[in-house]
C-alpha cells in the first residue's frame, strides 16, 4: 500500500504540525509553493509539481536543486495543479491513500475546486482514496455501501455531506440518527456528533463526504 501525502500552496496557518509520524507514513508531492513548505520542514518530495507561479526565484533554485523529478506546466492549461499531482499520484505511485494538505483554506474557488475534484469520472472511482486535513477539519468520501467510523480524539462534530442526490442514507450511533432518507439535492447534515468511539451510516446511491471537525480555539470563532 502506498500513501502519498500531497502539499499544496495554500494558507500555512491552516495546515497541521508536520509529526514525526505524519512524516513516516507518507510519501510526498509538492504542489507550487507546497513543496518550499516540505523543503523548510527538511521532507524531500518524490516529485514538485506545478506552474511555480507562487515561488520565487530563489525558492525556484532551491527546487531544482534539492527535488530530483520536478514536472513543470504552463500557468493556462486545462487541470489545476491540485488535479495534476492527484493524477500523479494514482497513475505513476499507484497510490492507495491520498492526504491532501493545504487544500481548504484560502481562495475559495480552490476549495470547491479541491472538495469537487471527486465528482470528475476520473477521480470518482478514487474518491475514497482521497482525504483532505487541516487544522479543524478531516474530510472524507465515500461511494455506495456501509461504513463504520471512528472518532478522531481532538475532533467533536461529525458531518454527513451528500455531495450529490443520496439514496437511503442512514446514521446509526450518531446524535441526530437518520434512517432510509433520499436527499434530491447536495445538502450538508452539519453538527452531528458521535455517540460513542464509533458510528455507522449507508447509503446506496450518490457520494457523501464525512467530515469530522472541532471549533476553532480562538475567541469568538
Amino acid at each position: 500500500m502506498t500513501k502519498i501525502g500531497i502539499m499544496l500552496g495554500g494558507p500555512g496557518a491552516s495546515i497541521p504540525f508536520l509529526n514525526e509520524e505524519i512524516k513516516k507514513t507518507a510519501q510526498w508531492i509538492g504542489v507550487d509553493y507546497g513543496t518550499i513548505r516540505l523543503l523548510e520542514a527538511g521532507m524531500i518530495p518524490m516529485t514538485a509539481i506545478g506552474d511555480f507561479d507562487s515561488v520565487n526565484n530563489e525558492e525556484w533554485e532551491m527546487i531544482n536543486r534539492k527535488v530530483k523529478d520536478v514536472k513543470t506546466f504552463p500557468s493556462e492549461k486545462d487541470d489545476t495543479d491540485t488535479e495534476l499531482a492527484i493524477q500523479l499520484a494514482l497513475t505513476t505511485y499507484q497510490a492507495s491513500e491520498i492526504i491532501l494538505y493545504g487544500a481548504t483554506a484560502g481562495r475559495m474557488d480552490h476549495l470547491l475546486s479541491n472538495l469537487f475534484l471527486v465528482l470528475q469520472p476520473r477521480f470518482k472511482q478514487h474518491a475514497q482514496k482521497i482525504h483532505l486535513i487541516d487544522l479543524q477539519n478531516t474530510i472524507s468520501f465515500y461511494l455506495p455501501g456501509s461504513y463504520q467510523i471512528e472518532k478522531e480524539a481532538d475532533k467533536k462534530y461529525l458531518a454527513f455531506v451528500c455531495m450529490t442526490p443520496v439514496k437511503a442514507l442512514s446514521l446509526v450511533r450518531t446524535k441526530y440518527p437518520l434512517k432510509k432518507k433520499d436527499f434530491d439535492y447536495p445538502i450538508s447534515l452539519a453538527s452531528n456528533e458521535f455517540l460513542e468511539g464509533t458510528a455507522e451510516f449507508s447509503f446506496t446511491e450518490g457520494i457523501v463526504a464525512v467530515i469530522q471537525s472541532k471549533d476553532n480555539s480562538e475567541k469568538g470563532s
